[in-house]
């Protein structure tokens, strides 16, 4: 499929690595230019050049924390006139209820809602000016159905959520679109390091973690990246401008729920 976004111009968030980077890799294979962001040099610099290498496009980089000030403000005049905003970064740590303070929360707040809101604000009305536009959200399966020990993400993340929900209808009329999308557990560091809590706590081995928690997914396994970051062009895509404020499941089924 002809995505029609050729010459297209994206901010990745957090795409070094993870899912970030398959929805880089799927922009890049459907001809968009890149700016793509992260905190760590190297994976940064390293991933960039491989996708440059691979699909011929512009891929500059901006080795930023976006839950800053400063990194969004880098990051933002890097982007100049972009077409599409994907936002993305890590989860807060897991833990119990009693576990968490303001301080923690605000860190939660900052990195997955109010970080994402501020690129938003800064880069769709330039895309209102021109009548077309794509932003999505990497959030979580948890807006849907909030997971205990992940307290700090559905607070969060639900947060945006409920931002989107409004401000994408006040902004579809001008041919910009804001839509989520929910992973469940990929095959990532993050899906790592959940794992390696389970082996802490349980006394087993990760091998044996992994297999139990794939028992729970009616997929009967994790995700990829190559798939995430396909729908996540999808989404980006000419043929996506109908789906507005919609929070998409890519979870393999693990969350029961109809709607």
């Amino acid at each position: 499929m002809d995505l029609g976004i050729l010459g297209k111009r994206a901010v990745v968030c957090a795409s070094s690595k993870g899912l970030g980077l398959g929805c880089a890799e799927a922009l890049a294979q459907a001809g968009v230019n890149l700016v793509m962001n992260a905190r760590g040099v190297d994976a940064l610099e390293a991933s960039a050049e491989a996708i440059s290498a691979a699909y011929g496009v512009e891929v500059t980089t901006v080795a930023a924390d976006v839950t800053t000030s400063n990194g969004q403000a880098a990051l933002i005049e890097a982007a100049g006139d972009a077409d599409i905003l994907v936002n993305n970064a890590g989860g807060p740590p897991p833990g119990m209820w009693t576990d968490w303070d303001r301080d923690d929360f605000i860190a939660a707040l900052d990195a997955n809602m109010l970080a994402p809101i501020a690129l938003i604000k800064a880069l769709v009305p330039s895309m209102m000016d021109r009548g077309w536009g794509r932003v999505v959200n990497i959030t979580s399966q948890s807006v849907k159905a909030p997971i205990p020990v992940l307290g700090l993400s559905n607070a969060a993340r639900t947060g945006l959520t409920g931002y989107v929900a409004g401000t994408s209808r006040q902004v579809a009329g001008s041919g910009v679109t804001i839509n989520n999308l929910l992973p469940g557990i990929h095959a990532t560091a993050r899906a790592d390091a959940l794992d390696g809590g389970v082996v802490a706590a349980q006394g087993i081995t990760l091998e044996e973690a992994r297999a139990n928690r794939a028992a729970t997914i009616p997929a009967g396994r994790y995700g990829t990246r190559e798939e995430f970051g396909a729908a996540c062009a999808f989404l980006c895509s000419k043929h996506a401008g109908f789906i507005v404020g919609q929070n998409l499941l890519l979870d393999g089924g693990a969350t029961v729920a109809t709607i």
